[in-house]
């Protein structure tokens, strides 16, 4: 053992903490991150993994007990220098208000630049000189950060904007560096360009990660421990010595009047000719070509960056560029003097993002609710036939204990179960799924996963889905559809 290590043993130290945090947890915590240690935080949804990774941020009032800090051989003392917390549940809330639906207007970035303001790209926020030290630069090189510099950062797919958040975060070299779900959302190839990030920053640098997530990476290379979290109760166990517990396998109950719905559908339900979109000059979509048939299940694949959200935004007429696009939905030729609500009146959806539509005082109940109408919230008394239909749904996703909880008060994974219900409620013919299982645990992971087989079974009724790991989709799913990304000149 060195000097240096007798000198610093640990980051941190808990002992008996007690916070005042949302969830009134009075349970005592005791815990030690030694000097060298790199953790993955690991628990259910509404476990406590997010409470505790605030705690050892100090962001809530202790209580009871203390926690002290080492940040040693880090100059400054102040906690806020040097532990650095980034959560990938919202990638766009780090953006003023709803600017992340920009993304879809080409019209609306080009008037913003020619009223003055200023709409910056990754290089011209990030370069390789950028982190200051070779370290850094290698970091900038793995990330493949160089490939988007000319991009506008409000352009970047989801993945992409994934990658440029922890490029810039590591800017500030900080001493802890703490990630919430950083592989949820990316493809195969990008999750393992954030692996070996991760074994960089851990053999490479005096930076210590904690990386807080439900669903355990298959990548634990570097990693010393797992801390598991389950509502108050903390343990802590070499990796070597780490074993995922097992995993229920619920079944939600599909609402009767599902069952009985005899809707009549169109044979045809989408058909794209030809569809090209582009941002910023740069094409994304191009020459798209999609048949649609009723009742059918499709896998909507790709790379990350490879205009899936797009695509899908263009389907639920949430991407303005969709209208001058050869799109027939329902029967109905986009552009036909159809509205929005018209179109949207037949589609189930949930994507990632959805959580920055939902920041005023909701309830849980309001915000399953206002998938019947197509809203943001509930602006009126929920009726009792709207009760009548919400109900049984809350009860298949098991969220109905949460009915009067505040939607910005819930944990992330509930905020999700609670989208995922709000998708269902108006009975859609055309479900469409972006990145359901966003953030879940296992065990609501097979419940929803339940739900879409028994949904998806019944005459009519038709799936689209998108994900980067194959065993998220159901068995039902019949056909793929591959988006490449287009081929700059």
């Amino acid at each position: 053992m060195t000097p240096t290590t007798l000198l610093h043993p640990y980051i941190f130290r808990m002992n008996q903490l007690t916070v005042n945090s949302p969830s009134r947890s009075d349970i005592p915590i005791n815990l030690e991150m030694a000097t060298g240690e790199h953790w993955i935080v690991y628990g259910n949804n509404a476990s406590g993994k997010t409470t505790l990774l605030k705690a050892i941020m100090s962001s809530y009032r202790i209580t009871g007990g203390s926690i002290v800090y080492d940040f040693y051989p880090a100059t400054s003392s102040r906690t806020s220098d040097n532990i650095v917390y980034l959560s990938f549940h919202d990638q766009y809330s780090c953006m003023a208000g709803n600017l992340y639906q920009l993304r879809w207007n080409q019209g609306l970035m080009s008037q913003m630049e020619a009223e003055g303001h200023h709409l910056p790209t990754v290089g011209q926020v990030l370069s390789p000189t950028s982190f200051g030290d070779n370290v850094g630069q290698q970091l900038y090189e793995a990330l493949g950060i160089a490939s988007l510099s000319d991009k506008l950062i409000l352009s970047l797919s989801s993945g992409e904007f994934r990658l440029f958040q922890i490029a810039k975060i590591l800017i500030k070299h900080p001493r802890l560096l703490i990630l919430e779900n950083p592989f949820a959302g990316l493809d195969t190839s990008n999750r393992q360009i954030v692996a070996h990030m991760l074994r960089t920053l851990m053999q490479a640098s005096a930076i210590q990660l904690i990386v807080a997530t439900c669903r355990m990476p298959h990548e634990m290379d570097g990693f010393t421990h797992v801390v598991t979290v389950d509502h108050g109760t903390i343990t802590k166990c070499p990796v070597k010595e780490f074993h995922l517990p097992p995993t229920p396998t619920p079944e939600g109950q599909l609402p009767s009047h599902v069952r009985t719905s005899g809707e009549k559908v169109p044979d045809i339900i989408l058909k794209m000719n030809h569809v090209d979109i582009s941002y910023n000059g740069h094409a994304l979509l191009r020459n798209v070509c999609w048949e649609v048939k009723k009742g059918e299940k499709w896998a909507l694949v790709g790379s990350n960056g490879s205009g899936k959200s797009t695509l899908l935004s263009i389907i639920c007429a949430d991407n303005p560029q969709g209208y001058a696009c050869d799109i027939t939905l329902f029967g109905r030729r986009r552009g036909t003097g159809e509205s929005i609500w018209d179109i949207k009146k037949g589609i189930g959806y949930v994507c990632p993002e959805m959580f920055r539509s939902y920041h005023r005082p909701f309830n849980v109940e309001a915000i399953v609710a206002s998938g019947l109408y197509d809203t943001a919230g509930m602006y009126k008394k929920i009726s009792a036939q709207d009760m009548k239909l919400i109900t049984p749904w809350m009860e298949a996703f098991h969220i109905e204990n949460l009915r009067h909880k505040l939607f910005t008060e819930i944990s992330d994974g509930e905020k999700r179960m609670v989208l995922l219900t709000r998708a269902f409620v108006k009975n859609p013919l055309l479900l469409i799924l972006d990145e359901p299982f966003h953030g879940l645990d296992a065990n609501n992971r097979n419940l929803a996963r339940s739900i879409i087989e028994d949904f998806c079974r019944q005459p009519g009724k038709t799936l689209i889905m998108v994900s980067h790991y194959d065993d998220d989709f159901p068995s039902c799913i019949q056909h793929r559809k591959i988006l490449h990304k287009p081929i700059h000149p």
